[in-house]
């Protein structure tokens, strides 16, 4: 886990790219993410250990909040709110 914040109790959408591979996950997460309001909060779940290493340098290059991920048998959650 990383040093994000804790994690939210509502979200404004979801996404599940469980089963898909890198970049899909990343790619599925930034089509949601384009039709949500900025300050919205987006989960979502994968399955692809690199979406850890794919969603830390996303947020940080778009300007997104990696607001908390969690790991829990091989399955990754991540909470982001939109720039």
């Amino acid at each position: 886990m990383s040093d994000a914040l804790e994690r939210p109790e509502a979200v404004d959408a979801e996404v599940d790219a469980s089963g898909l591979n890198c970049p899909l996950p990343l790619l599925k997460a930034k089509l949601e993410l384009n039709r949500l309001a900025s300050g919205a909060v987006l989960k979502v779940i994968a399955t692809d250990a690199g979406s850890q290493r794919d969603f830390r340098t996303f947020a940080r290059l778009a300007g997104h909040t990696l607001l908390h991920e969690e790991t829990e048998a091989g399955i990754y959650r991540y909470w982001l709110r939109k720039a």
